[in-house]
């Protein structure tokens, strides 16, 4: 119980929520106070349970925040009431086995670890619960239980009394993007206002420099300097409290990081500045504390814009599936839906050139499906009746009816995006060459500072001339140019990147590549073009035109893409010859006549069933193009084969200098692809790839498991939906220009450019950016060794401290701007 006793009227403190209790419910012999009938059950609760160890959690983590929480009522039993309905199971919860499910919940009120501690010892408090797993960052809560023993709306009634009421975690991506913008809008008023305090420190400092000099009236040299402290004040302990509260956080965690000696430096700069406000005499130094709080703010929304990257793969899904569609009504007739409406057990018709808005199986008609998206198969795929299809694929031949058996983010690429976000959540993380350096450097610099404090008080003999020392040393000592070195040379580097289309969304990356390890590759889009292109044909020039003139109204993908390679083939006058009754049967190829001669164009089996024979020559001309994976189209003429083409999917020019450039870093390429086995292993040849560094028939699923699978360093470099979930658990994901946007915001890094010549220079950037970071860190550290020590020797006085303090900070951006200018110089 918490009172205050000096008031008149005592203000008793609810010994769960820490808000006021009304006087009428105060119990003068209790020993616990509560505000209502709520509070005083989940302390009773989690007093049973054996989790009295949550306030304490709460008190040291987040002292100030009240906690709410209320009786759950009739209104509340009712909403939870839903979460039990056969639709809600559905839609958001997944059943492993008849005794175990898991549903994701948001909850409100997540504030702390204290939360975090408690929400994950839930198991305790429900006996049905098997795990409770949070998302500090997302608020989300992963809830596995027996739905044997409760129904889910007795464990969210349970959150809902502990203060957290719960809702299905799907669906709330508007939401969390709601949130990103509130927070993005707190950091940039905190650095609006660490600016606007800096800028008018500044000017109140040059007025006071320039009485020095000149002359000022006392009346106003008090004014200015009072006015000083008061901006300042509010630049520390506003904007600036965040390094308070993280120095405060790792010394409750005993971990050393950088806002340790920042909170140093600027809370010792403020007590001496307001000490010589209050006596009236010697240096301020709010004007250099508050442009060091505007410098590193900045440096802070920099590295957040660059971790912000992790959230971009929520609603991913509307990317990939149609807004709306086309629902078959009982009757025959159609209606247009919006895409979240769609329920199992609907059928829903797809026209040519749509993408498929959900899983399921063919009931009416023949098609082809071009994959490549899903499953990085280049060709299509024919389908029909009871043939199983999938969401986010595209319909390219004749018009289906498929029954709806999975829709929504229950569908296979809503699945991989759930992949994808679990990767992102799991991604390794990079320690950064500042934070190894950091521990030692808290340490020596807060020894220096008492060494010096001790030793000019003890031998100096004045208390003022130690204090001036010691602060003159924290602030020459103000790692300022430490701080900002690693994320100012990375911002440099990365917009000298973007300028050559190599757009870098996490700058972590860049360490990661100065190392060795696994460079995967997918096929299709990524080393080859991803598109059908005309590898080789055998037969007269004038065919083509008749080929093209034949497949104009084909709706095979094949087909339409002879009609566009040979789309511009003009026939001689001598060669016009008339094509009438064409037929198409779906079988594999096409017949028509030929000024009354019958010509067949189709694959080798197609010919054959048509009485169609080859000699030798023909056969080794088929086999040939076939091993190598490519698809053949015959043209027979009058029952004898005239022509061959063979199509394929070419290898970027740039491909093999780029597996060079990898193997040349210390990076192992190997081939990871959908396509199939014999098609890869050919590939891999081409590039000098191994065949054990070649796997083909690769699901999006195997590609994560092989990515997490691999010891050491990973990167996984791709195009596809299917290559999402693995560019998100790879250590580094690299996207290439064309791929789907599920890949791109999944990647760390997007090559802007056509093909993977982009790929060389990303290293060569990442080379050059560590090695000015190391140069920064070398120059800002000596820096500070030789300012450390002038201090120390009484040489510096905190004035020219505050005025050479910025130095560091300057030659370091020097340095990162330079270096990088020069790789532009040589790259161009």
């Amino acid at each position: 119980m918490t009172a205050t006793s000096e008031s008149a009227t005592d203000v008793v403190a609810c010994d769960h929520c820490g808000l006021p209790v009304p006087s009428a419910l105060v119990d003068t012999t209790g020993s616990h106070q509560f505000c209502c009938h709520g509070c005083r059950t989940v302390y009773t609760l989690l007093h049973d349970a054996g989790l009295d160890q949550y306030y304490r959690l709460r008190n040291e983590f987040d002292p100030d925040a009240a906690h709410p929480v209320g009786e759950t009522t009739d209104e509340a039993t009712s909403a939870y009431a839903v979460f039990d309905a056969p639709a809600f199971a559905s839609r958001y919860v997944e059943h492993e086995s008849d005794h175990r499910a898991h549903v994701d919940l948001h909850l409100q009120n997540v504030r702390c670890a204290a939360c975090l501690w408690l929400i994950e010892r839930l198991p305790r408090l429900d006996r049905a619960v098997i795990e409770s797993r949070l998302s500090l960052r997302r608020g989300v809560a992963r809830v596995t239980w027996d739905p044997t023993v409760s129904p889910l709306s007795r464990i969210a009634r349970t959150l809902d009394r502990l203060g957290y009421p719960a809702r299905p975690a799907k669906g709330s991506a508007a939401e969390h993007a709601a949130a990103r913008r509130e927070e993005e809008r707190k950091q940039w008023v905190r650095i609006g206002l660490a600016g606007a305090c800096a800028g008018n420190t500044m000017l109140l400092a040059f007025a006071l420099y320039a009485g020095v000099f000149d002359g000022m009236e006392a009346g106003f040299v008090a004014l200015f300097r009072w006015l000083s402290a008061a901006i300042g004040g509010v630049a520390l302990f506003g904007p600036g409290l965040v390094f308070f509260r993280g120095a405060w956080a790792a010394l409750r965690s005993r971990s050393a990081n950088l806002d340790l000696p920042i909170a140093l430096a600027l809370g010792v700069g403020g007590v001496a500045g307001l000490t010589n406000t209050v006596t009236g005499r010697g240096d301020l130094y709010f004007d250099s504390l508050s442009v060091l709080v505007f410098l590193l703010l900045v440096g802070r929304y920099v590295q957040y814009r660059q971790q912000r990257w992790a959230d971009d793969t929520v609603g991913l899904l509307l990317s990939l599936t149609p807004v709306s569609c086309r629902r078959v009504r009982e009757n025959g007739a159609t209606e247009d839906i919006p895409i979240e409406a769609l329920q199992p057990g609907d059928t829903v018709e797809v026209r040519p050139g749509e993408l498929l808005p959900a899983d399921g199986e063919v009931t009416y008609g023949r098609s082809s499906v071009e994959q490549a998206l899903l499953t990085g198969e280049a060709a299509a795929v024919g389908v029909g009746v009871g043939d199983d299809v999938f969401a986010g694929t595209k319909n390219s031949a004749d018009t289906l009816h498929i029954g709806v058996t999975r829709a929504g983010e229950d569908t296979r690429v809503g699945r991989l995006m759930r992949l994808v976000q679990d990767g992102v959540e799991h991604k390794p993380a990079i320690v950064q060459l500042t934070d190894r350096i950091a521990g030692r450097f808290v340490v020596a610099v807060s020894t220096a500072a008492l060494l010096v404090f001790a030793g000019w008080w003890a031998f100096g003999g004045a208390l003022g001339a130690a204090v001036n020392h010691t602060v003159a040393l924290l602030i020459v000592a103000c790692p300022c140019a430490l701080a900002l070195a690693t994320p100012l040379t990375l911002a440099v580097a990365c917009g000298r990147a973007a300028r050559r289309d190599i757009l870098i969304k996490r700058a972590a990356a860049l360490e990661l590549l100065t190392h060795g390890g696994t460079l995967y590759l997918d096929k299709t889009g990524t080393v080859t073009h991803g598109h059908t292109a005309l590898v080789g044909w055998f037969g007269p020039a004038w065919l083509r035109g008749v080929v093209a003139e034949l497949e104009a109204e084909s709706t095979h993908p094949v087909g339409r893409a002879l009609a566009t390679l040979f789309g511009d083939t003009e026939p001689n006058a001598t060669d016009r010859r008339e094509l009438h009754e064409r037929i198409e049967r779906g079988d594999g190829g096409v017949e028509a006549r030929l000024d009354q001669q019958p010509l067949l164009v189709g694959s080798p089996r197609f010919l054959q069933r048509h009485g169609v024979t080859f000699d030798a020559g023909w056969l080794c001309r088929i086999t040939a193009h076939e091993s190598a994976g490519r698809t053949v189209v015959l043209v027979s003429l009058n029952g004898e084969p005239v022509a061959l083409a063979a199509l394929g999917d070419r290898v970027r020019d740039d491909a093999l200098r780029a597996v060079r450039s990898c193997r040349d870093h210390g990076w192992t390429p190997t081939l990871l692809s959908g396509d199939a086995p014999r098609v890869v292993r050919h590939v891999a040849g081409q590039l000098g790839i191994d065949e054990t560094n070649a796997t083909g028939g690769v699901l999006p699923e195997a590609k994560l498991d092989t990515i997490r699978d691999t010891a050491g360093p990973t990167v996984m470099v791709g195009d596809g939906v299917n290559d999402a979930a693995a560019l998100a658990a790879a250590d580094l994901g690299i996207a290439v220009r064309g791929g789907a946007e599920a890949s791109l915001a999944a990647a760390d890094v997007y090559l802007a450019r056509d093909g993977l010549a982009a790929l060389p220079e990303l290293f060569a950037v990442a080379q050059r950016a560590m090695r000015l970071i190391r140069i920064n860190l070398a120059v800002s550290l000596s820096y500070n060794a030789t300012a450390v020590g002038l201090a120390a020797a009484g040489l510096v006085t905190p004035l020219l401290a505050a005025v050479i303090m910025p130095i560091s900070s300057a030659v370091a951006l020097a340095i990162a701007v330079a270096g990088h200018g020069s790789f532009r110089n040589n790259a161009n």
